[in-house]
């Protein structure tokens, strides 16, 4: 059984997001990392770079498949995470501290399409 974090918000596509503000901090679930086994590489958007909600912006790959990352929002990349980039299989040892991208939101009010924890745990059975 996958953990799913309380606090934190979801999509259907299992991206997680953390509100710091203005600032969303986007990362993919326990469940999808422990679905796709040993991720290898993980592609992400620049900096500066414009997100749409529902749009992917990036991929993870593993030993097992390849998987489009799809933003929960939208808005500006002001940061990624660039330890990932040496380090991909940190989002398997822990896929909530593994966060990927930081976006500045465009429309806050898309987070109201977002799933909740307990919303989430129906569909990541």
């Amino acid at each position: 059984m996958s953990k799913i974090a309380e606090g934190l918000l979801y999509s259907e596509s299992h991206e997680w997001v953390k509100v710091e503000g203005n600032i969303a901090v986007i990362g993919v679930s326990d469940f999808a990392q422990a679905e796709m086994g040993d991720i290898t590489y993980v592609d992400m958007p620049d900096e500066g770079d414009e997100v749409e909600k529902g749009e992917d912006f990036g991929a993870l790959e593993s030993v097992k498949a390849s998987s489009e990352l799809y933003s929960p929002v939208s808005g500006k990349v002001v940061e990624v995470n660039s330890e990932l980039e040496d380090a991909p299989e940190l989002i398997n040892e822990d896929a909530y501290a593994a966060w990927i991208i930081k976006v500045e939101m465009s429309d806050e009010a898309e987070l109201e399409d977002l799933l909740d924890a307990k919303a989430y745990a129906e569909i990541a059975k």
